[in-house]
């Protein structure tokens, strides 16, 4: 997440509705894109990494689970929900 961010979220049915203080944006993820997201509130991470924490909550391969994870962290970095470090 970026510094001095606030993300006020509410989930339900494997979704969630989650406000960006910083952007004033308000975005709909998937649980798993949420689960991510949570991830990286935790610890930094690159997708590799991610992936290794992760495996239990997605149904992929390793290598597509990498994979999906990159596609997933570009999607999030797009959003402004998380940057680069």
């Amino acid at each position: 997440m970026t510094p001095g961010q606030a993300l006020a979220c509410r989930e339900w049915d494997g979704e969630a509705v989650l406000y960006n203080d910083l952007s004033g944006s308000t975005h709909l993820l998937d649980g798993a894109a949420l689960d991510l997201l949570y991830a990286l509130r935790d610890q930094p991470a690159d997708a590799a990494a991610l992936a290794a924490r992760l495996a239990d909550q997605f149904d992929a391969g390793d290598d597509d689970l990498v994979s999906l994870i990159d596609d997933m962290l570009a999607t999030l970095a797009g959003l402004d929900l998380i940057e680069s470090c």
